[in-house]
C-alpha cells in the first residue's frame, strides 16, 4: 500500500513537473518576439555558452576522433578494410559522436550553471525583486539563455566535427595511413545532409538544455540544498531527454525526411 502511494505520488509529481516545464517553454517562445529585446544579456550568454565552452568542445571532439579512429582501425583490419577508416571516422563523428558528446558537455557545463544561477536567484528572492520592478523573469532571464543555447550549440558541433576529423587524421597517420588518403576517404563519406542533420540536432539539444536548466533553476526551493538538488536534477534530466530526442531525431531525419 505504501509503495503504491509512493509510486502514485512520483507519477503525479512528474506529470505536474512536465506541465510546469511546458508552460515555461511556451512563455519563453512567446516572449522571443516581444519588445524590448534584451541584447545585453543575450550577448553575455553568447559569450558564456559559446566562446567559453569552445576549448572543452574542441578537446572532446578531438578525443572522439582519436577513439573512433583506433576502434575503426582494429575492427576493419580484421576484414582487411582498414583503408575505410577515413570514411568510418567522418560518418561516426559527424552523424552521432560530435552532436551527442557536445550536447552532454554543454548539459554538464551550461545546463547546470543555468540551474545554479537561477536557483540562487530564486532562493534569495531576486526573482521576486524582478517582478516587483515590472520585469518579466522569463523575458530577462530565460529567453537570452534559450536563444544562446539554440544558436551556439549547432556552431559548437561544427567545431567538434572539425576537431574529430583532425583527431582521426592524426591517429590514422600514427597507425600508418597517409594523410591524403584519409582525407580522400573522409570527404567521400561526407554528405551535406549529415551536416544539416547535426545542426538540427544541435538546435534541438540546445533548446532542451536551456529549458531544463531554466525550469529547474526557477523551481528551486529550500536554500542552498535546494539549489544543489535542482542542479543535479538538471544534468540528469538533460542527459535523458537528449538521448530520447536523439532517437526520434535520427528516425525523423534519416527514415522519414530521407536526409543524409
Amino acid at each position: 500500500m505504501i509503495a503504491a502511494m509512493q509510486i502514485r505520488n512520483k507519477l503525479t509529481s512528474g506529470v505536474n513537473d512536465i506541465g510546469r516545464a511546458s508552460m515555461l517553454a511556451f512563455s519563453a517562445f512567446r516572449m522571443l518576439f516581444k519588445r524590448p529585446y534584451e541584447f545585453a544579456p543575450l550577448s553575455k550568454q553568447f559569450y558564456h555558452v559559446g566562446v567559453k565552452a569552445l576549448p572543452v568542445v574542441l578537446i572532446t571532439g578531438a578525443v572522439a576522433g582519436l577513439v573512433s579512429a583506433v576502434q575503426a582501425f582494429y575492427q576493419l583490419k580484421a576484414m582487411s578494410a582498414q583503408g575505410m577508416i577515413g570514411g568510418f571516422v567522418s560518418a561516426s563523428v559527424i552523424k552521432e559522436l560530435a552532436p551527442m558528446l557536445t550536447a552532454f558537455v554543454m548539459a554538464a557545463r551550461v545546463g547546470t550553471g543555468i540551474s545554479a544561477e537561477l536557483g540562487t536567484m530564486k532562493v534569495t528572492e531576486q526573482i521576486d525583486a524582478l517582478r516587483a520592478m515590472a520585469t518579466s523573469p522569463v523575458k530577462y532571464l530565460v529567453v537570452p539563455r534559450l536563444l544562446a543555447c539554440a544558436i551556439m550549440l549547432p556552431i559548437l558541433i561544427v567545431f567538434a566535427d572539425v576537431a574529430g576529423i583532425m583527431g582521426g587524421l592524426l591517429m590514422s597517420v600514427y597507425l600508418g595511413m597517409t594523410g591524403s588518403f584519409f582525407i580522400q576517404q573522409a570527404t567521400k563519406f561526407l554528405f551535406p545532409g549529415d551536416i544539416i542533420a547535426g545542426l538540427i540536432k544541435g538546435m534541438t539539444f540546445g533548446i532542451i538544455i536551456a529549458m531544463v536548466g531554466c525550469h529547474r533553476g526557477l523551481s528551486a526551493s529550500g536554500g542552498a540544498e535546494g539549489v544543489g538538488r535542482a542542479t543535479a536534477s538538471s544534468a540528469v534530466n538533460s542527459f535523458i531527454l537528449i538521448i530520447v530526442a536523439d532517437f526520434f531525431l535520427n528516425y525523423g531525419i534519416y527514415a522519414v525526411l530521407g536526409i543524409g
